[in-house]
């Protein structure tokens, strides 16, 4: 690796990482349309959830159509226009889809709404494929995991976000009367998102970013990247037999599983808050905004900690951050509910759960199947004390999920890839399109929720989370008998 790569190239990664805050932003403030959505236009919990099923299937849809134009044009579509070409037609495509907002909100047509959602999230597919290999880029490969984890903390400031002024922009401030929407509500905030999309676009375009960026494996480099193993795991792969496709890979396959159960849990359980809140606790959908905001706040104070490790940090440093970064992103939320307006007198109780994320990943030893087993383990016991208990202890329960999803998805990603040699490109694919869990088993939660109770439908998230400690154990063996250990904490985020 040459000395260039070194270290992380700030004034090049500060500007990517803005693509990473749209796709949480976007992902969140769904969490606010699907209520809105299902009373303007009389829906069921299973049709409301087609919101987050046409968002996320996107992904998968996408990753067929890069893949299918990659073997037309016989080269990578990325290393043909280059990454700075990729992002700049990815945003430009999320914006055409929130422009669809206009005309389904004058004509009511809850099918155009999901019509452009789609299409927002088509782009962010592209986007996806070009951001994640060139953030790991950007710098030196032993600390990529670690701008991951960092550009995953700024996609759950989105998160954090997106909620609160979505809500804002539909209901008006906290303190105001109005607690229902109408569809003309929703066209401005999207076409406000559209004309975002394009500024940042253009301002990528003739950025510093690198076009080509020299790390980045390309299918000349395919011999070199057979003792990298993976760019987005830190782990010793020992030689084995090469194969003919990643799918005969047993680590991949049932990680492309996990994918699948993981970002179904993690956006379920978010998605559907806002009718468990109405439903059980007699919330307006207004006043479920700030707990929606709580549960991905919950998932950038995990991967803040994370984070840490891609400053360089001492060793005396770096642990004392361990303790200081997760508050400081509880902070961070407090303070943008405070500017919105909302009491923050029912959130301070929240802070001592924090405690568990820590100790939890003291406990993990920075070994990613570890992790997976224990925030698995809290994330079923989270949300069986939320099917289980009342009041708002099952609303801190179902938020505290968040905490113990931040981390998983470096964890799985680790795992699924290791020991893939020069196939770990096409095994990072597969698990990208396997995102569309999180459309999936939110729509399975809302059929459920429709023919028993939102309560008890959280248990769909429970058996999510029991197969991915299954996953966890499994894996062990397998890597294990690959001759594969793992010496160094991952990081990352989705």
């Amino acid at each position: 690796m040459s000395s260039e790569n070194s270290s992380t190239k700030w004034g090049q990664f500060i500007p990517l990482v803005s693509v990473f805050f749209f796709w949480g932003f976007v992902a969140a403030s769904n969490d606010i349309l699907i209520p809105v959505f299902k009373k303007a236009f009389d829906l069921k919990g299973a049709e409301a959830q087609l919101v987050s099923l046409a968002f996320y299937i996107a992904y998968t849809v996408g990753a067929i159509i890069y893949m299918i134009i990659s073997y037309l044009i016989k080269q990578d579509l990325t290393n043909k226009i280059g990454y700075k070409n990729g992002l700049a037609l990815g945003l430009s495509i999320s914006a055409v889809g929130t422009m669809l907002f206009y005309p389904a909100a004058n004509n009511g047509s809850f099918p155009l709404m999901l019509s452009g959602l789609f299409i927002v999230a088509l782009g962010f597919s592209l986007q996806q494929t070009v951001a994640n290999p060139l953030a790991i880029a950007l710098g030196s490969l032993n600390t990529g995991s670690q701008r991951l984890t960092l550009a995953g903390g700024i996609n759950n400031l989105g998160t954090t976000i997106g909620p609160l002024l979505v809500g804002l922009a539909i209901f008006g401030s906290a303190s105001a009367e109005n607690t229902e929407a109408s569809i003309e509500s929703v066209k401005i905030p999207y076409l406000i998102l559209g004309a975002a999309f394009l500024a940042v676009a253009i301002f990528l375009k003739f950025s510093s970013l690198p076009d080509r960026p020299n790390i980045v494996e390309t299918p000349e480099q395919d011999a070199i990247s057979e003792n990298t193993a993976s760019l987005h795991s830190n782990v010793l792969d020992a030689p084995a037999r090469e194969k003919t496709s990643a799918l005969q890979y047993p680590q991949l396959v049932l990680g492309m599983i996990a994918i699948f159960v993981y970002v179904g849990v993690e956006v379920a359980t978010a998605s559907n808050l806002p009718s468990f809140m109405e439903e059980v606790l007699h919330f307006k959908t207004k006043g479920t905004a700030p707990y929606v905001s709580l549960y991905w706040a919950s998932l950038m104070i995990g991967r803040w900690t994370g984070a840490v490790e891609a400053f360089n940090p001492s060793a005396s440093i770096g642990k004392m951050f361990k303790f200081f970064a997760p508050y400081l992103a509880f902070l961070v939320f407090l303070g943008v509910n405070s500017l919105m307006g909302t009491n923050l007198a029912p959130f301070y109780i929240y802070a001592p759960l924090i405690l568990v994320l820590i100790f939890a990943d003291i406990a993990s030893k920075g070994n990613p199947a570890n992790m997976l087993l224990i925030f698995s383990g809290l994330g079923i016991l989270a949300l069986l004390i939320g099917i289980f208990s009342s009041g708002m202890i099952s609303v801190y329960a179902f938020c505290s999920v968040g905490l113990f999803c931040s981390t998983l998805w470096p964890c799985i990603f680790t795992l699924a890839v290791s020991g893939l040699g020069t196939k770990t490109a096409q095994g990072s694919n597969f698990l990208i399109m396997m995102i569309m869990g999180g459309g999936i088993i939110s729509w399975i939660q809302g059929f459920v929720s429709d023919h028993s109770s939102i309560q008890l439908s959280y248990f769909v998230g429970v058996a999510c989370f029991a197969y991915l400690a299954f996953y966890a154990w499994k894996v062990s063996s397998i890597l294990k008998a690959q001759g594969i250990s793992f010496d160094k904490k991952v990081g990352g985020g989705h």
